[in-house]
């Protein structure tokens, strides 16, 4: 048991901090439990840091050996995916449909006067758009294409020959101006067509036409002082300001569709099948294969299809995929997408096989913290492409107020951890005043004059917490002063006190990494942790001075009184309050009588 839960908390370790569905598998393989996340690894961690109260929540967590899951772009997806999936597998904890409903979608009839309408069912025939995970913004654009395009709402045959004989007679929407009475031949088809084209472009997440319309809408009704039906008006603007047209978790077009994502690294390939089943992403699967040689992502992405379609049975004619493999499958129509619905899905099945890539990296770190620490730093040793593995690190940072209680310190990391133990703190001499250039020249004229004197090892990289002008100090310091050469790297941040600037070299140049790559992160961590360091050496010189002060100011008073008389009272303002005979206890009675005295004058 204790085993188990210890694998399914490393997993959850390593899970995205995205939306998506997870999937709980028994010790057979099968899918108990299905579920959708707003943040993956936050919604699975919950299972397993609580008590549950639920008798049935607890049987299922004793049942959970496994945990799989597929990213998703939003919510609303993950909504989407969740109902096909649970729709596909009816896991064993989870509420089934009894009615079996789907998601409402928007249907734009094929009639030569089509109709538009909600429906939850769909054809071939017709055209639809959604699906919607919240029925109120569908209800919201077909109200606002309702009030904007006059469409009719009947349900009558309207063939030309049932126009011309004027079959039909007006009805009350035409009374109200919300049809514009196609049944009399009032209005012409091309007319009509052109309005179904604008709501066809709406659908389809064109929809600033509706916006700037309820924007004009909302501001006069402002101005009118109407602010109840403005407020109305705005909440409409808002839906459909946040809505999304159409969701790729679920389509009309393309029943049957296999969709192939390719990742890789230096030692594995790794392949992600996202497979669409009437319409409807049913399941997601990825493999790794094991570089032998150097092996062609082509032959590698064939490999992958093949195998991924024999496994999981599938039969689909249609196959997505991220690049041409050169390789034909009979009886099968291959497409590499640039844009459109079929990108979409394949970007999500390329966002699945990396994301199995980082989940493999961050599992086996967490096995072996080593092969982090190594990885973190040939990472440095490749983008500052230095001589030597950076195993030894030294960071310096200063820290005062106005000039005042200035100190310095320099932090250590050995193979990519902190080294306490070697960690440094300098109360700055030779500088006066706010001077960071005069304090960063000291501090390392110190530090490693001495490692000269003592003949211990220099570091591999230095680091400054500050920009170029830091930088050039250190490297007068090291070159001209003590004829050392040692790589120099420098942090800056920004108004938000945030590392968001990386410099190295002589003269400076800017290295290109993103905030969320693992390097940066850990740069960032090395330079938090000086200021962490310098920031509390400070702040504890300041606070010591603060105590001794006013004592400071008594004549006659030495170091040994001062100690005693802390050691017993604790604070200046317990000394203030203390009798005549509590101070002679202590110190005597002559200095008693001076400190006595210069608090009660």
């Amino acid at each position: 048991m204790t085993s188990r839960i210890e694998i399914l908390k490393g997993k959850i370790a390593t899970l995205p901090e995205r939306p998506g569905v997870y999937q709980y598998l028994n010790v057979d393989g099968t899918i108990i439990y299905i579920g959708k996340a707003k943040n993956l690894k936050k919604r699975v961690a919950s299972y397993f840091i609580k008590n549950h109260t639920s008798p049935k929540q607890t049987i299922l967590v004793r049942n959970i050996t496994d945990i799989k899951y597929i990213i998703v772009a939003t919510e609303a997806d993950a909504l989407l995916l969740e109902n096909n999936l649970i729709k596909k597998y009816r896991p064993r904890y989870n509420v089934l449909l009894k009615d079996d409903k789907s998601y409402p979608w928007l249907c734009i009839t094929k009639e030569d006067f089509p109709r538009v309408f909600k429906t939850r069912r769909t054809n071939r025939e017709d055209e639809f758009f959604g699906p919607y995970s919240l029925v109120r913004v569908l209800n919201t654009l077909l109200e606002l294409i309702g009030n904007i395009y006059p469409v009719r709402t009947c349900k009558y045959a309207l063939t030309p020959e049932n126009i011309a004989k004027k079959t039909y007679k007006l009805c009350l929407q035409y009374h109200i101006h919300r049809c514009m009475g196609v049944c009399q031949g009032l209005q012409s088809k091309e007319e009509y067509n052109a309005m179904i084209q604008s709501i066809r472009e709406i659908a389809k997440g064109n929809s600033q036409i509706v916006c700037d319309f309820l924007k004009q809408q909302m501001f006069s009704l402002a101005d009118e002082y109407r602010f109840e039906e403005a407020q109305a008006v705005k909440e409409k603007y808002e839906a459909i300001a946040n809505y999304q047209s159409k969701s790729i978790i679920t389509t009309i077009k393309d029943d049957n569709l296999d969709v192939f994502g390719y990742d890789e690294d230096e030692t594995s390939a790794y392949v992600n099948l996202l497979r669409i089943v009437k319409g409807a992403v049913v399941q997601s699967y990825t493999i790794e294969y094991q570089k032998k040689m150097d092996e062609d992502r082509k032959d590698l992405l064939a490999l992958a299809v093949v195998e991924l379609r024999e496994r999981l049975g599938s039969t689909s004619k249609d196959v997505i995929l991220p690049f041409d493999t050169d390789f034909e499958l009979p009886d099968v129509s291959v497409t590499i997408p640039l844009r459109g619905d079929k990108k979409k899905l394949l970007d999500l099945s390329q966002q699945n096989a990396r994301q199995y890539r980082l989940d493999k990296l961050r599992w086996s770190e967490q096995l072996n913290p080593d092969q982090r620490a190594m990885r973190l730093m040939k990472e440095i040793q490749e983008i500052l492409h230095l001589d030597k593995l950076p195993q030894h690190i030294e960071c310096f940072d200063n820290s005062h107020i106005s000039g005042t209680s200035a100190v310095a310190s320099c932090v250590v990391f050995k193979k990519a951890k902190p080294s306490k133990s070697d960690y440094r703190k300098y109360s700055l001499k030779t500088v006066n005043g706010s001077d960071d250039y005069g304090s960063m020249r000291e501090v390392v004229f110190r530090r490693y004059k001495r490692i000269l004197e003592e003949n211990a090892p220099v570091p591999d990289l230095i680091i400054t917490d500050g920009g170029c002008g830091q930088m050039e100090v250190v490297r007068q310091v090291l070159e001209d002063e003590l004829h050392l050469s040692i790589p120099i790297m420098g942090l800056a941040k920004n108004d938000r006190h945030a590392t968001n600037e990386i410099l190295f070299g002589a003269p400076p140049i800017q290295i290109s990494l993103k905030p969320t790559d693992t390097l940066f992160k850990f740069l960032a961590s090395i330079q938090n942790e000086v200021h962490r360091f310098a920031i509390t050496f400070h702040r504890n010189k300041r606070s010591k001075g603060q105590i001794v002060s006013e004592l400071d100011n008594i004549k006659g008073i030495g170091e040994q009184t001062k100690k005693a008389l802390l050691s017993r009272f604790k604070s200046v303002n317990r000394v203030r309050m203390a009798s005549v005979d509590e101070l002679v206890e202590i110190i005597g009675t002559r200095r008693a009588s001076i400190i006595y005295n210069y608090f009660h004058p």
